[in-house]
């Protein structure tokens, strides 16, 4: 074997030489806006892949994040609206350096604004995030002599909207990620920050050393923006130093049992072509002879392999849901209705979405999977419980397409998007701002959608993911919920659910996910998503915004809470009285929904009918611990069970 493959690189070094050559020098210098001129914000320099927003589009990577905004002489980069003080761009190492706006290097006492996540980054174009040193800020009810904890200020922008500052006590943890098991029984996780590792440091375990960290930022690498000639190939584009460099898989060095299907079979083609042309003994002859047949069939047999079957778990789920309403499509089918997917309309953690055509006429929205485990769970999710189901007020599964190592979902287009443009009106644009009377029509919607999720079908459907962006909007504005990935399959004997790890989008998971004494996950995590989804229509804006202009306004569940149990009105610019009074009924069921215990909750066939209840509703307790946001559509994806 040792003699083949020598023969087989011995032949082809050269050409991969050269090719690797190629690619390398062109993934380094993959700017095709190099006429584009160099602007600045203070003392950082702005060029590709990073442009202003005054800038032409045409002069920076093509994504939203490397948008700089600069703002009284200081740059910003927005990511997934999460805004972050740029302070610094290091060209030479493709690199950038980030601070979390809520970090004051003199205020002890500041907190950051945003949580930073492993996978709070879209990894397709970021990557370092792992290299930053993570600082887990805790609060706990009574005080810790664990050298694991370093005593910090009292947070202020955070804590004091749970606690009395005389009765929590602050710490940071520095090193790896904190789980909700690790900590002691009176604390709790409020935020993880990161610094970078080659920020100024002191004693680890002096508090302004930490805040020194903080205030010099954290990292991100953006060298993969330049990685695309090189995967275009096939390539593995990695950063060397400061050399972007692009290897590919069918090296001299790997293992040929390690190979991919299609390095195999060129190895083998290559060897038997070889071996043809320098056959003169008779024994390598019959080498040959004997050997070539084997080669051919095992190729034929990896080959039909390949494309005939898919992944076990799949290929057992699809044969155990033969009475599926949804139409299996073949990846040519999917390739016509999307017209070779030339249309695009987002991207999501699991695949790229594009609007497609049914031969009948009606638009349809395809999403294409990704090849990992997460996508394959995702899609049995999607396939096997929003699949046996038809409601007015949920998505609508038209098909599927199960080819080889493609799978995609085929669902109906629904052309004004998600709610999330709405309630927060991201394009700025006035005609997208919605009267509350539709905003309220939406609200009833998506409770009987939930409703029917969790009482109209033989088995309870818990969707898990309830938040604007995963509602989306027909041509008339009737809502229907969308994106099952993360849905689970239960009876409807009301029993706790068993999960081994919290899953949903962090602002709108319940408590119960991290607090295990409150009570057990049930469909009432639905339910608080469901009210914090309320929330935010009757805001118009997320429940936590650090840059308001009035500090007591930062959390807007409590400050509405307060507002109501005072007698106050909740101001509402140009609304009428009977606007008024729908945002008032949103607002109260909406705090019946976040109280803190499931058992505290109304189902949501009793949401519905508080919703269509014209008499006066009751005001509900306060609930003793508001939820810890952070800010982003942070999704913890994690392995369902």
């Amino acid at each position: 074997m040792l003699t083949e493959k020598r023969l087989f690189f011995a032949i082809s070094r050269i050409l991969i030489l050269l090719l690797s050559l190629t690619v390398n020098s062109k993934a380094q210098n993959n700017n095709p806006t190099s006429s584009c001129p160099t602007s600045s914000c203070g003392n950082i320099s702005i060029s590709f892949p990073f442009r202003q927003k005054t800038d032409p589009k045409s002069c920076g990577y093509n994504n939203p994040s490397f948008e700089i905004e600069c703002q009284n002489n200081r740059a910003i980069m927005t990511v997934r609206s999460r805004k972050f003080y740029v302070q610094d761009i290091n060209y030479e190492f493709f690199s950038i350096r980030l601070v979390d706006p809520g970090i004051n290097r003199g205020n002890l006492s500041s907190c950051p604004a945003f949580s930073n996540g492993y996978d709070d980054w879209p990894t397709t174009i970021f990557d370092g995030i792992l290299d930053n040193i993570p600082v887990v800020f805790v609060h706990c009810l009574a005080p810790v002599s664990s050298l694991k904890y370093v005593e910090a200020g009292f947070c202020g922008n955070r804590s004091s909207m749970f606690f009395n500052s005389s009765e929590v006590h602050s710490y940071f943890m520095i090193g790896d990620r904190v789980r909700t098991s690790d900590l002691e029984d009176s604390c709790t996780v409020d935020v993880v920050a990161r610094a970078s590792p080659r920020g100024p440091t002191r004693d680890n375990s002096s508090l302004a050393s930490i805040y020194d960290g903080l205030a010099y930022g954290f990292e991100l690498s953006w060298f993969r923006v330049l990685c695309a000639e090189c995967e275009r190939t096939y390539g593995y584009c990695s950063l060397e130093g400061n050399t972007i460099s692009c290897k590919h898989y069918c090296r001299e060095d790997t293992p040929v049992s390690k190979l991919g299907f299609k390095c195999q079979f060129e190895f083998w083609g290559l060897i038997v072509g070889v071996w043809g042309g320098i056959a003169v003994g008779g024994l390598l002859a019959l080498r040959f002879i004997i050997g070539f047949p084997f080669l051919i069939g095992l190729v034929v047999y990896k080959w039909r392999r390949r494309h005939l079957s898919i992944d076990e778990s799949i290929e057992e789920f699809l044969q155990g849901q033969n009475n599926l309403m949804p139409i299996k499509y073949t990846y040519s089918q999917i390739k016509k209705m999307t017209n070779n997917f030339n249309q695009r309309l987002g991207e999501g953690a699991y695949g790229t979405v594009y609007k497609g055509k049914l031969r009948s006429g009606p638009f349809i929205a395809v999403k294409m999977m990704g090849q990992s485990m997460a996508s394959e769970q995702e899609f049995i999710s999607e396939v096997g419980t929003i699949g046996r189901i038809h409601h007015v007020n949920v998505v609508q599964l038209i098909g599927f397409c199960v080819e080889g190592s493609k799978y995609a979902l085929v669902y109906e287009y629904l052309p004004n998007g998600s709610l999330d443009r709405y309630i927060f009106n991201q394009l700025g644009i006035e005609a997208l701002a919605l009267r509350y009377e539709k905003m309220f029509d939406i609200a009833l919607g998506v409770a009987r959608g939930i409703d029917y999720l969790h009482h109209g079908c033989d088995m309870q459907i818990l969707h898990f993911d309830i938040k604007p962006h995963n509602i989306l909007l027909d041509e008339n504005f009737n809502p229907k919920i969308s994106d099952f990935g993360l849905a689970k399959l239960y009876p409807t004997d009301g029993s706790v659910v068993n999960l081994t790890a919290a899953r949903g989008t962090m602002g709108y998971m319940a408590p119960e996910m991290f607090y295990k004494n409150i009570g057990g996950v049930s469909y009432k995590a639905d339910v608080y998503s469901f009210g914090m989804l309320l929330m935010e229509m009757a805001g118009r804006r997320k429940n936590m915004n650090p840059f308001t202009e009035d500090i007591g306004q930062i959390y807007f569940p409590l400050w509405a809470y307060d507002q109501l149990y005072a007698g106050k009105e909740i101001e509402i610019k140009d609304a009428t009285e009977e606007e008024r009074k729908l945002v008032k009924k949103i607002i109260i069921v909406a705090l019946w929904c976040i109280q803190m215990k499931p058992s505290d909750r109304p189902p949501m066939n009793k949401v519905v009918e508080m919703l269509e209840d014209d008499s006066e509703l009751p005001m509900p307790p306060k609930p003793f611990m508001a939820p810890r946001e952070i800010t982003g559509d942070h999704e913890m994806t994690k392995t369902p069970n």
